[in-house]
């Protein structure tokens, strides 16, 4: 008789699975994130600098849709790093806002009637530069951004100075690359992934396009990307509001329901996902190669990312 099939074993553990099984609190990141996101991030940022002095600085860059916990998650990414000696900092792109009276100018006039949220209301030279010096050698800095402040519009409020040898840059719009106005117009006669944008949110789509053509020079700076993607683009509205409504009851709720309708339907409907967000499930989508991600469901569980493009409608109907 031939002899039985053998299944294939579990892989050993490594130190990371053993540093993740000694952590202590690492918030409100579901263990299933952790093992498949988490995890492979630090062996990649430590895989890159085996090199030593002589390997670059790595950078990453991490998608993920407003409420999909990237601030949780980037809290637990360091303070694994830590229990494995590796100096990682987390940033969000959200801490690069523009100061506020340039942005009020800038996106005066909006259909989403929002300060802040669609592309080019970033600071890049101020990021290159950073980017540029820290590359270099350099102590990383950066400023930090406090969206209570300036009337709710947000500010700067500070710098963050630290010496890391590894930075992971989150973002929902990490990694979107502009179509370009030929490419952009097809898209708006064939209305694909668009029904659910008012008419001005339309007219303002090709100024959005153009805006994210400056972001190209942080994409071609980033060594991978990784995605944090929903499995329907109509959950992110759905965590946005838990989420304030946990911080109303914690006492640090600040943003009304017609805002937080507003800062969401601005992430969604600048940069339609079926346009900007199912192109990054092709390798060369962004122009970053694309090296892992996590598919999350209504609890923010992470299942493997598999290449599954939303329909038209779930990828423009999130809000509705």
């Amino acid at each position: 008789m031939p002899p039985e099939p053998t299944l294939p074993s579990e892989p050993a553990p490594d130190a990371w699975d053993r540093r993740l099984a000694q952590a202590e609190d690492l918030g409100p990141v579901h263990p299933s994130l952790l093992r498949l996101l988490a995890l492979p991030m630090l062996r990649r940022l430590e895989d890159s600098l085996r090199g030593g002095a002589a390997s670059r600085r790595p950078l990453l860059a991490l998608n993920g849709p407003v409420g999909a916990g990237k601030t949780s998650l980037g809290r637990a990414l360091e303070r694994l790093a830590v229990l494995g000696g590796l100096r990682l900092a987390v940033v969000s792109i959200d801490d690069l806002y523009l100061p506020a009276p340039e942005r009020r100018a800038l996106l005066a006039g909006n259909p989403f009637g929002v300060s802040r949220v669609p592309p080019g209301s970033h600071d890049l030279p101020l990021l290159m530069g950073a980017l540029a010096s820290w590359r270099a050698g350099g102590t990383l800095r950066l400023p930090r951004f406090d969206k209570t402040l300036a009337g709710g519009d947000g500010e700067r409020n500070g710098w963050r100075e630290e010496p890391a040898e590894a930075l992971v840059i989150e973002g929902w719009l990490m990694g979107c690359r502009a179509l370009g106005s030929q490419a952009l117009e097809e898209r708006l006669r064939s209305d694909t992934g668009l029904e659910a944008l008012s008419k001005p949110e339309r007219r303002w789509l090709p100024r959005w396009d153009e805006h994210l053509e400056a972001y190209d020079g942080l994409w071609s700076a980033c060594d991978g990307l990784w995605l944090l993607r929903p499995n329907t683009w109509r959950l992110p509205r759905r965590w946005r509001f838990q989420a304030e409504a946990r911080q109303r009851r914690a006492g640090g709720g600040w943003l009304n329901g017609r805002q937080l309708e507003a800062l969401v339907r601005a992430t969604l409907h600048s940069l339609p996902p079926a346009l900007y967000q199912d192109p990054l499930l092709g390798r060369t989508g962004s122009g970053i190669p694309l090296e892992g991600g996590a598919l999350l469901d209504g609890r923010r569980r992470a299942h493997p990312l598999g290449v599954q493009l939303s329909s038209p409608a779930s990828a423009s109907s999130a809000i509705g």
